[in-house]
This record gives C-alpha cells, sequence and structure tokens, in this order.
C-alpha cells in the first residue's frame, strides 16, 4: 500500500537544483523533494506521498494522523521496523538479505 504519510522538516537543501528535504515520519528519516512545496521550511509539516511533499499539514493534524496510522500498523507496512533496519545496516549484504526473507 502506499501512503500519503505526515511529516516533520528536519531539513532542507538544494541538490543539483532541486528542492530536497530530510522528513521525519513518526521515527523514520526520509530524503523527499520539495518541489510541489517549495515554502517548507524547518519544522513544518507535509503530506508525503511517493517521495514528494504534495502540502504542508498543521502540528496537531499531523500527530493524530501518524498516531492512527501507528496504532493501524501502517508505518510498519510503509515503511518497515526501523529497528530491524538499523540492525542490518552493520550486516554484509546477503546476511541483510536471509533476515529479510
Amino acid at each position: 500500500m502506499c501512503l500519503a504519510v505526515p511529516g516533520k522538516v528536519l531539513r532542507t537543501e538544494e541538490r543539483d537544483g532541486t528542492r530536497m528535504a530530510s522528513v521525519d515520519f513518526g521515527g523514520v528519516v526520509k530524503e523527499v523533494c520539495l518541489e510541489y512545496v517549495p515554502d517548507l521550511r524547518v519544522g513544518e509539516y507535509t503530506i508525503v506521498h511517493v517521495g514528494f511533499a504534495l502540502q504542508r499539514l498543521d502540528e496537531e493534524s499531523a500527530r493524530q494522523t501518524l498516531e492512527l496510522f501507528e496504532n493501524l500498523g501502517l508505518l510498519e507496512e510503509e515503511f518497515g521496523d526501523p529497528w530491524q533496519a538499523a540492525a542490518d545496516m552493520g550486516q554484509p549484504e546477503d546476511v541483510q538479505r536471509e533476515v529479510r526473507l
């Protein structure tokens, strides 16, 4: 399933002429393109779908939605288990594949 997930902008930068951000989705941080919402600032919330910020969102709505998604297990379904991903980082590539099977 591909959700539009709310996240908090942690950092912004221009990369090769494209405005990008690091966005926190309830503990999982991903790189996101800000071309559709170029005036988004650090500390603000946005709705993200397939790697693109689509619109600004108020903090309370973002928190409620993240809590609901987490309770339904949708964040783990969308992003995977961040603790398992962190544990995998130190493993050789072939071990990582075995763990995920």
